[in-house]
């Protein structure tokens, strides 16, 4: 009986040993699969706060030339994006001290937003000229004044018909 105990118990123990081996193996594998993971995130591209704001103000100007034509459909649309460039900011840059003032857009998009609501012409050129002020307030008070920023008079993208369809 005692031989045949001693013959389990070194079966048990070499199949212990072997899981337990596997395991670190596997556990090994795995550590090496997350550092290679985290030096593909590392490398991946973010947008720079500068690339953000360049996107604001290209879908700032085709708000202002979809609501200047009444197509509420594309004015819908634009202030749309202008809202998920800004929540990328907060995303994407949320070390920058300036990230902190984004909120101040809130309430003119928020107007913005009503007057596309209601097509009215007039709401939305009031609101977008908030809208505007807002941009430039934020800008003097995150010590980027210099960057002034303006209702545009002409639209820079001459590839884009900014009326409204005629469905």
């Amino acid at each position: 009986m005692k031989p045949l105990l001693i013959v389990l118990f070194l079966l048990l123990f070499v199949s212990c040993n072997s899981d337990t081996r596997r395991l670190e193996e596997r556990i090994d594998s795995l550590e090496k699969k997350i550092d290679n993971l985290e030096k593909l995130v590392s490398n991946t591209y973010a947008p720079g706060l500068g690339d953000l704001m360049t996107a604001v103000q290209a879908h700032h100007s085709k708000l202002w030339f979809a609501g200047k034509e009444n197509n509420w459909e594309l004015a819908r649309f634009e202030v749309k994006e202008l809202q998920e460039i800004l929540d990328d900011v907060v995303k994407y840059e949320k070390d920058r001290p300036e990230t902190k003032y984004i909120g101040m857009m809130d309430a003119p998009l928020k107007k913005v937003r009503l007057a596309i609501k209601s097509k009215d012409s007039k709401k939305f050129q009031e609101s977008y000229i908030l809208l505007t002020k807002s941009c430039n307030d934020c800008h003097r008070v995150t010590r980027f004044e210099y960057n002034r920023v303006q209702i545009p008079d002409r639209s820079p993208f001459t590839n884009q018909d900014f009326k409204a369809s005629n469905k």
